[in-house]
Order: C-alpha cells, then structure tokens, then sequence
C-alpha cells in the first residue's frame, strides 16, 4: 500500500513538472512591453510596413464618450500617444473595430458612426493625416448610399501613389422591402487617396456573410480580398476576388469546407503576402469539428496549396498572419483552456512542417478580449490584445523574436 501511494505520488509530481516546463518554456520566450493604452483600452489593431509600426485603439471615457487614439513604436518601446478624435454617437464592437494604416507618410484611420437609433445602423467613417498636415480631417464618407443599415469590418492596406485600398462589408441591400424580405450582406471595394477621396467604388461580391472580418493584400497581379461568403445554402465558407489586369475576377472558394451555419460565425480570415505569394489563415468548425486552416498559394491566389491545419485542438479562431518568406507562415489564434482562452502562435512551413507552439498569454474566452494581433517588425513579431480582468479592459502588448519559433 505504501509502495502504490509513492507510486502515485510520484506520478503526480512527474505530470505536474511535465505541465509546467512548457508554461516555463513560453514565459521565457514571451517579452512583454509597457502598453500605450490606459485603462478601459480595447480593440487594439497593428500596422507595420517595414518603415513604421503603429497601434490603435479606443478608450472609453465615462459611460458615452469614446476616443481613438494610437501610438508609434519605435526602438522596440510605443511612444507617446495621439488622439483622432472623440464621439459619443460611435458603434463599438468586439469584433468590428477601427484599423490605422500609413502610405508614404500619409496616415488613414476609420470609425463606425451611428446612423439612426437601431442597434445595425452605422456607416463607416474616415480620417485622413497627409504627410505634413498637422491636423487630422475626420468624418469622411467612405459610401454614399445613405441607408441606414450596417457597414463596417474595414480593411484598408496601402497602394500606389501614397493611397489605400479599402474593402468593407456593405448592408444597403439589406432594407426591408415592402414583403418584409431583405437582400443580403455584400462586400465592396474602393480607392482612398491622403486627402479622402474616394474613387473606383466597386462591387465585389453580392452575398457575403454578414459580420465576418474582411482581409486584402497587394500582389503583383493587383490587390485580392478574402472574406467568408455565404450561399443560398448557407454555406459559409472562405472565398478570394482578384483584381487582374483592372478587372475584378468572380468570387472563388479558396477551399470547400462546406460549413454550413444559419447564423454569421464571427471569425474572419486573415492574409499575408510577398508579391504573389501568400497566406491565409481562418477558422472554420464544419463537421462540427472546430479547427484552424492554412493555405499557401505562389500564383496570387488564383490557385492555393491543400490546406494545413494549424491549431492542436479546442479553437476558437480569431486568427492572424505572417509570412516570413514565400514558404514559411507564422500564425495566431485562441483556443480553449480550463474555461479559460490561450493566445498561441506557430511556424509552419509550406510543407507542413510545424514548430512547437508557443502560448502568448492566457486570457478571458469571452468577447471581451476581441481579437488580438499580430505583426512582424524586423526580426521580432508583435502581439497586442485585450486584457479583461475583473471587469477591466487594458491593452497589453509583447514580442517574440522570430528566431525562437
């Protein structure tokens, strides 16, 4: 009896160093910074370009008052931060929060303004900083259509000429019609210049899926947008539309996981490239079996690789990516733990080759932690997220070097 209780004790002790080496493992690889953002901060968004490296944010001032704000790192430390602008007629939402991007010095940011007093109905918003200029112009148009329905999860990313291309999810065929029938979600896409002007205001696909995050890259072909569709089946799975030679290709699934779900999931892709190169990464739980893929493609998504899957088990999503070279991709995402969530992030080779995973942070599962980030910055990549603890929300950020994946 005494030599089964030892046993078992020994047992014990030996599964509890086995757990804890990898928490170890993790913590010593993790290099947490000092945030920018104060207290009541979420809905954090990296941009890098190789030249410079920025988060947003909000931060909410009392019970209606909002500010979007952002900060610089540079020299591996966040700088002092700036304010956009403030509102207390704003849609703030875990899942569709405003982006910062820069071009050739020239900064553009966005909000969602409420429209009218119904829960959906808010349009998106711009503000534009040209190189030089002091001042931020706020409050731009980005769609004319003036319904008061839903538009947002804005993504914009720099093109020529020091201006952006933006593509955003668009309700104005969602009205009710006199039959008590709606249209459908649909994804569209334009030209944004340093002064706000928009142009080549596009159609790009007429049924999307309603509140997913929407993603772009500039290839070498022309930009490509990738976003989960929906069809008539309620079939909701990740597609691709490619600008080439100045004409927008029809939309293509990227790979059949024939997820059908009656209601939006919320959990968007998330591309990166080089050149014509790239990578993308989403959720998807068809077969009620929730998993996050990748894909690789060398032909400016006009063909992609057989998926990989990323995550070990019990995923949630919220995913995002980066390409260290044209075969090598680092991917994050949240999964379950203990009732709790983990941020975790991995390199993964075009082959499928794959390193040890590594635990960012633990963190709430909830929607209060939104969807964390990712960028690389040199030689290091970059996490920001939202920290809930105890009903307060802080963004917090760190890095890893890219040398110990």
């Amino acid at each position: 009896m005494k030599s089964y209780t030892f046993c078992g004790l020994a047992i014990l002790i030996g599964l509890l160093i086995s757990c804890s080496e990898p928490l170890k493992r993790d913590a010593e690889l993790v290099n947490h910074i000092d945030s920018p953002a104060g207290e009541n901060s979420s809905l954090p968004n990296l941009f890098s370009n190789g030249d410079k490296t920025l988060m947003s944010w909000v931060e909410k001032k009392g019970d209606t008052l909002v500010s979007l704000r952002y900060a610089e790192l540079k020299d591996g430390e966040w700088q002092t931060p700036h304010e956009i602008l403030q509102g207390t007629d704003w849609f703030v939402n875990w899942a569709d929060f405003p982006m910062i991007v820069e071009n050739q010095g020239n900064l553009l940011s966005h909000v969602l303004k409420k429209s009218s007093a119904g829960t959906y109905s808010y349009d998106v918003k711009l503000n534009v900083l040209p190189k030089g200029s002091i001042n931020w112009a706020t409050n731009l148009a980005l769609h004319t259509d003036g319904t008061q329905t839903e538009h947002g999860f804005v993504t914009a990313v720099p093109c020529k000429a020091g201006s952006f291309f933006v593509t955003w999810l668009d309700g104005r065929n969602t009205l009710e019609k006199e039959d008590g029938s709606r249209g459908a979600m649909t994804l569209r896409a334009a030209i944004v210049s340093e002064k706000g002007e928009v142009s080549k205001d596009t159609l790009l696909d007429n049924r999307s899926c309603d509140c997913c995050q929407t993603t772009a890259a500039i290839t070498t072909n022309g930009p490509v947008v990738i976003y989960r569709d929906r069809s008539e089946e309620e079939i909701r799975d990740i597609s691709i539309v490619r600008q080439v030679e100045g004409k927008w290709t029809a939309p293509k699934v990227i790979h059949s996981d024939n997820w059908q779900i009656n209601g939006c999931p919320v959990n968007g892709p998330k591309v990166a490239s080089l050149g014509n190169n790239l990578a993308v990464a989403w959720f998807t739980a068809a077969g009620d079996q929730p998993k996050v893929n990748l894909v690789f493609s060398n032909d400016g998504g006009e063909h992609f690789d057989p998926p990989i899957q990323v995550d070990e088990a019990d995923a949630i999503g919220r995913v995002d990516i980066v390409l260290l070279d044209a075969d090598t991709a680092i991917v994050s995402w949240m999964e379950s733990k203990d009732s709790k969530a983990q941020l975790k992030a991995v390199k993964i080779a075009r082959t499928g080759k794959k390193s040890e995973a590594i635990r960012v942070t633990q963190m709430d599962g909830s929607r209060n932690s939104g969807f964390p980030q990712m960028e690389l910055v040199g030689d290091k990549v970059y996490f920001a997220w939202t920290d809930f603890t105890k009903d307060v929300s802080k963004i917090k950020t760190a890095y890893v070097s890219v040398v110990q994946f």
